[in-house]
């Protein structure tokens, strides 16, 4: 057995079953690997950013890492844009870095670099790893870090001798370090302000989002009047018919103001405090009004959904939450094709717990209208905000959950930085249905350029937010790159093709024009 064996067995043996690779020389023994060790299913990937973003998606759902292997310190930054997206949403992920053999980087061979310092900003443990008799003992700890609650990113570099040389044994599981349950006081501190009569709201994250925490968070409301709030970009949420209604906290820096301004106490489960994406001249950054007090009941590396059940069991709340989202389908649009559109189309024919792999940006307001009171869904949208991650989110999310329908929309510009993704989803014939909006525009830019104050913009900048001259064909992207793909022009048009695509399995891609 050699140190890259016992890297594939360690990560196979702490229930690592997915790496998604894009490998070179470095790396050539670990992809031998592959062979001589079951259990592990490569998932090859065009672009260093698309290995990552799916590796983000398939965490989110599967709850657990997948593996990434990244050719050298090159590979590794070009896959650091998703791991932001990843590390926001506290997605656990391992990354396997290969490194130059320990004795070559005294000559600063072309491709030597500060890997860990490319590393640092995204990762919450790092190691190089020297020696093959213990890179599988560091293998265990790298997947026991991702695994630590709340979940995150843990990169393992792999010197290209470790790798190749004789290596003892792997190493087995260690224990995880899961989420700690909030202590006794705290729930009853939270308890006596939602008694309190003030106007409360909780702003959740993480688990609380999803099953027994959304249940227990309802009950909370039932009892109290509390809003239920989420981030804009809450990782990973269960929403629609049938579940209770959380509030979604607007984008922009004004919207949560008001959305907030009513809100005297604001207790946040595993959340951080609301603030604007950006700073704007004259706007606020700071989101909750003047006064409100704040409260944890649970921090990140807590159990939120416990809490939540904890603190619904001291309000003596109800045994079941008052309110659940009733199932209202859109009607289906007719005529000319827009965002709206394309938002009631696919609210009226995805089925059941359909999965959202979602970057639709400007053209989304509409769908999260509209799948609100959809059947029940799980929505996995842009966590850290860095373009480009809804089709690698689709791929890793298909692969965690293949007996489900995933859905992305996305913009045309944000699906350009990754494109690469559709080429995975064919060879790996994932269901996944890809809808672009197309409308040729960075528009969410557009809509900046006049917020931060720059005045009349000129034909030079216009220019760097247009994506015309020329136009990007989707359809002719996507069948090149593998994946059955059509156009809409017309409501009817893209009803008719989005509808014949849920009827079916394996990749597809609509370009709605918009």
């Amino acid at each position: 057995m050699n140190g890259a064996q016992s890297v594939v067995q360690t990560l196979v043996n702490c229930g690592v079953e997915v790496c998604f690779a894009n490998p070179g020389t470095s790396e050539m023994h670990f992809v031998a690997a592959l062979d001589a060790v079951g259990g592990m299913r490569p998932v090859l990937c065009l672009f260093e950013g698309v290995a990552t973003g799916a590796a983000d998606g398939y965490g989110r759902i599967a709850g657990k890492p997948a593996a990434t292997l990244l050719h050298l310190g090159p590979g590794l930054a070009n896959g650091l844009a998703n791991l932001h997206n990843a590390r926001r949403a506290s997605s656990p992920i391992v990354n396997v870095v290969g490194d130059h053999a320990t004795y070559h980087l005294q000559y600063d061979a072309l491709l030597t670099s500060d890997i860990a310092g490319f590393a640092r900003p995204v990762s919450s443990w790092i190691h190089q790893s020297t020696s093959a008799g213990s890179v599988g003992s560091d293998a265990a700890r790298a997947v026991q870090a991702a695994r630590s609650a709340p979940g995150g990113i843990a990169t393992l570099i792999m010197s290209a001798d470790v790798a190749w040389n004789e290596a003892a044994f792997a190493a087995h599981k260690l224990d995880d370090i899961g989420p700690a349950r909030v202590a006794a006081d705290s729930i009853e501190s939270v308890a006596a302000l939602l008694g309190n009569g003030k106007k409360s709201a909780l702003l959740i994250r993480g688990e609380g989002l999803r099953g027994t925490g959304l249940e227990a968070a309802g009950r909370i409301q039932a009892k109290t009047g509390a809003r239920l709030l989420c981030d804009t970009f809450a990782p990973h949420g269960e929403f629609g018919a049938g579940r209770v209604p959380v509030e979604r906290i607007p984008y922009f820096a004004e919207q949560i103001v008001m959305f907030l301004k009513d809100v005297e106490q604001l207790i946040l489960v595993g959340a951080k405090p609301p603030v604007s994406f950006f700073a704007y001249p004259g706007k606020p950054s700071w989101g909750a009004a003047e006064g409100c007090v704040f409260s944890y009941l649970a921090q990140p590396h807590e159990d939120g959904a416990r809490a939540l059940q904890d603190l619904a069991d001291a309000l003596d709340a109800p045994a079941a939450p008052a309110t659940r989202t009733p199932l209202v389908l859109p009607e289906l649009p007719k005529g000319k094709l827009n965002s709206l559109g394309v938002a009631q189309v696919i609210a009226h024919y995805t089925p059941d717990n359909a999965i959202y792999a979602d970057e639709s940006a400007t053209s989304g307001l509409a769908l999260m209208i509209h799948l609100a009171r959809a059947r029940p869904y799980t929505h996995l949208p842009l966590a850290g905000g860095s373009i480009g991650q809804g089709l690698p989110l689709a791929v890793g999310a298909a692969l965690a959950a293949p007996d489900r329908k995933v859905v992305c929309p996305s913009g045309d510009g944000g699906a350009a930085y990754t494109l690469q993704a559709l080429w995975t989803m064919a060879r790996e014939n994932l269901d996944v249905t890809v809808v672009i909006f197309a409308n040729r525009s960075y528009a969410i830019l557009n809509i900046e350029l006049q917020r931060v104050g720059v005045g009349t913009a000129g034909t030079k900048a216009l220019s760097m937010l247009d994506l015309h001259n020329p136009e990007i064909s989707w359809v002719q992207v996507a069948s090149g790159l593998g994946v059955e793909a059509s156009r809409a022009t017309t409501a009817e048009e893209f009803a008719a093709q989005y509808a014949d695509a849920m009827a079916q399995r394996g990749p597809r891609l609509i370009e709605a024009m918009i």
